[in-house]
């Protein structure tokens, strides 16, 4: 998510679309007196609204997460096979994020918002009843395309319908619910999935979010500032190619797909690990063990504090050291050192994950919304191959061999750091031309 950078007087935000990406600056005066802020009638519903599509997305994104060795059994399917329900509805969110984001430029926030909850749900409410892995499989992929319409849209109507200063306390009630909803779904399918199995849980999971989606639809307000544009295909093309051509942007895309690669693999296999001997943890402490995501919450409200001491390189290196020192340390057969080796992970993850995405919206002058949502993009495609690898890891090495898999994510991101150091210490180093030391 890139940040929102507020002041007394104006606010700069990415006002891009498909047909003409610009920044906007939006005056913090009578052209905006009409829009939300705390203390107006409308914000409290808003920030409601928001917050429950944010407990709805996740919660239904990663539902099967903690589930996949009951699917497995069920199925008699591998673990590589399970995490195929993962994967797909990430992967399918990954592919089509950034379409979304052209359709919401030309029908509205409020309404792509609606049709991707409305369709996620129902299908959600099908999910339960797959008579075999392929078809749940199938149906996760839906359910993962339908979803990319909600981070798509999010934060471009909160941008246009919240007053300046009040925009970043909105933003985090969404954030807020999305790391609620993906914990708490997890938690809420492995107690459900132990009393009554996973079929209930993912049923009890496709409940939520219905009264989620009810509580957005009757909460969320008018869009009162949107103005529709264009569908122009070659200009988003001509944007997202200037993006790819950039090669800071690229190694932002890729650090933000090996950190997910990592976090995907290592929670979609852990439930494998921790149902096995020695440990033998039953389903619904298995789901539990979610609770480790609170700690990416504090980690990513630190990273702006590590960029301002180490810079962001060094903030980077501090992140990968820590999920390296995470992975090495699951390795022991202890349930203490696995607990504090995933806090680990979890951490380092977390702050990776925000300078890496921060980075982007401050490195793209122009068409930030579409580099944002190229970041998203890679994001979820490494989370999609972190579950698929990580589980056919696991499946011929064990938890070492994936491990291993995350090992050497973080290798990857290492190196693409460092490559970055020098060569912005070679930039720094060029002579600059005589004609600009003549200006």
């Amino acid at each position: 998510m890139p940040p929102a950078s507020t002041g007394a007087s104006t606010l700069t935000v990415a006002a891009s679309t498909p047909s003409s990406p610009v920044t906007t600056t939006v005056a913090a005066g009578s052209d905006t007196a009409d829009r939300l802020e705390p203390g107006r009638p409308g914000y409290r519903r808003m920030s409601f609204a928001l917050f429950a599509a944010g407990v709805a997305t996740f919660a239904l994104l990663y539902s099967t997460q903690a589930l996949l060795p009951a699917v497995s059994a069920s199925f008699g399917a591998t673990a590589g096979q399970a995490s195929w329900t993962v994967s797909a509805a990430t992967g399918a969110l990954a592919l089509c994020v950034l379409p979304m984001s052209a359709l919401s430029e030309r029908f509205g926030r409020r309404q792509m918002m609606t049709a991707s909850l409305v369709v996620a749900v129902t299908v959600g409410l099908f999910v339960p009843f797959a008579p075999s892995l392929g078809w749940l499989i199938a149906l996760r992929a839906v359910q993962g395309a339908a979803l990319a319409g909600l981070p798509a849209s999010a934060m471009a109507y909160l941008a246009e319908e919240v007053r300046p200063k009040a925009l970043v306390a909105a933003i985090g009630l969404f954030v807020a619910g999305n790391s609620i909803g993906g914990m708490s779904g997890r938690i809420l399918t492995g107690w459900v999935a132990q009393l009554w199995g996973w079929r209930a849980a993912l049923g009890a999971v496709g409940l939520l979010a219905v009264a989620c989606a009810v509580v957005f639809h009757f909460m969320i307000p008018r869009a009162r500032h949107f103005t529709p544009g264009s569908l122009n295909p070659k200009a988003l093309a001509k944007t997202v190619g200037t993006h790819l051509a950039d090669p800071l942007l690229r190694r932002l895309y890729a650090i933000g797909a090996l950190f997910m690669t990592v976090f995907g693999a290592v929670y979609t296999v852990i439930g494998y690990r921790l149902v096995e001997a020695p440990f033998s943890l039953p389903q619904g402490i298995v789901g539990s063990i979610f609770l480790v995501y609170l700690v990416g919450t504090v980690s990513s409200a630190a990273a702006g504090k590590l960029v301002a001491r180490l810079g962001r390189r060094g903030a980077l290196y501090l992140a990968v050291s820590t999920t390296a020192a995470g992975l090495l340390l699951s390795l022991a057969d202890q349930l203490a050192a696995v607990l504090l080796g995933l806090v680990l992970i979890t951490a380092g993850f977390f702050a990776g994950h925000a300078v890496a995405s921060s980075s982007v919206s401050r490195t793209a002058t122009t068409g930030r919304a579409q580099a944002s949502a190229l970041y998203q993009s890679a994001y979820y495609l490494g989370s999609s191959a972190g579950g698929t690898l990580g589980a056919v890891a696991f499946h011929t090495g064990g938890w070492a061999g994936t491990v291993a898999l995350g090992l050497l994510a973080v290798l990857g991101v290492v190196t693409i750091t460092l490559y970055g150091t020098r060569a912005a210490r070679a930039e720094r180093l060029r002579p600059m031309p005589v004609a600009a030391v003549r200006n």
